[in-house]
């Protein structure tokens, strides 16, 4: 089979720009961004957005001049760089202290049902869902809170899940310095239920399982003690 690489290295050839994306294809782990990404400032990302967005409002044969528009291209290009976006900055990355596990606890800790919101970006519409994230600690541990702030830092970027449910799996195991890490990302895409087939009724689940929790044993308990799953026996 295939991988995911290879098939993009000739699909251009083959499919469309519409295609590929329908195929909900992507390149790579790390999210695609050009070396001088960040050259400009915050500022002149927006006023450069500001002036592109107004240019497609108008082509759109939108009248600009109305009280309720004029400020759109402004507050889409502010939204866009400052925070729907701003998890393309590694400089926005939130930073993640170890404590000593105290209690010694050395059962899966599990943050479920992390609020998930996304843009797929094969049509930079919404990816709307839930995050499940279990760990084993190695002796260490983390804010709960810190959790949240990580998924949603990969998440204010144009996505796809695939790479978007490694990338909180990968962020979390540097985090954490433990291999003892499994996400699961439960999400609606809008390109399917708003575009396209317009299918209102389906989900995408994408999962990621490292260390311990590729043992079958541990992956149970954590798809049951989510609610995804059966639940046969402890780790």
């Amino acid at each position: 089979m295939k991988t995911n690489e290879e098939l993009l290295s000739v699909l251009p050839s083959v499919l469309s720009p519409d295609e590929i994306g329908d195929e909900h294809l992507y390149s790579s782990v790390a999210t695609p961004l050009r070396d001088d990404a960040f050259a400009l400032s915050d500022e002149e990302k927006i006023a450069k957005i500001t002036d592109h967005f107004h240019e497609i409002m108008n082509t759109l044969g939108l009248d600009l001049t109305d009280d309720s528009l004029k400020g759109t291209p402004h507050r889409v290009a502010k939204m866009y760089v400052q925070e729907i976006f701003s998890g393309l900055n590694p400089a926005n990355k939130p930073a993640s202290r170890l404590f000593e596990n105290g209690y010694r606890y050395d059962e899966m800790l599990i943050e479920k049902n992390i609020t998930l919101f996304s843009w797929c970006e094969h049509h930079f519409v919404p990816i709307i869902g839930k995050v499940h994230v279990a760990y084993i600690s190695n002796g260490h541990v983390i804010g709960l809170s810190k959790i949240n702030r990580l998924v949603q830092y990969y998440a204010k970027r144009p996505q796809v899940q695939e790479r978007l449910t490694l990338q909180i799996a990968e962020g979390l195991k540097e985090a954490l310095q433990s291999e003892d890490v499994a996400v699961i990302v439960d999400a609606v895409h809008l390109c399917v239920a708003s575009r396209g087939i317009r299918d209102t009724n389906s989900g995408t689940v994408t999962v990621s399982y490292s260390g311990k929790f590729r043992q079958e044993k541990c992956k149970a308990e954590f798809l049951a003690l989510t609610g995804s799953g059966r639940i046969d026996t402890h780790c």
